[in-house]
């Protein structure tokens, strides 16, 4: 009897089912020779590379508009009505 396939692509978007272990998640995340994103080490689809500067920038990016989103939800907290006039 055939083993199931636990890793491979589906229209192009890696997958791995395998069990991961703790070195292979970490050497999955921090490949220095790789481009910014890489395949993630288990599941479907890519992951970011935290070996190339790229991905700290885009993690600072997210972070940064998440603080500036939960910073204007914080400060609109008026709820009152605006009166719109139109001439």
């Amino acid at each position: 009897m055939d083993e199931e396939t636990k890793q491979g692509d589906i229209f192009g978007v890696p997958y791995n089912f395998e069990r991961p272990s703790l070195g292979r998640l970490i050497a999955a995340r921090w490949q220095p020779d790789a481009g910014m994103i890489v395949k993630k080490p288990f599941g479907i689809g890519y992951t970011l590379n935290l070996a190339n500067w790229r991905s700290w920038v885009a993690l600072l990016v997210v972070g940064l508009l998440l603080f500036q989103e939960e910073r204007g939800n914080s400060e609109s907290e008026d709820d009152s009505p605006v009166e719109v006039i139109v001439d």
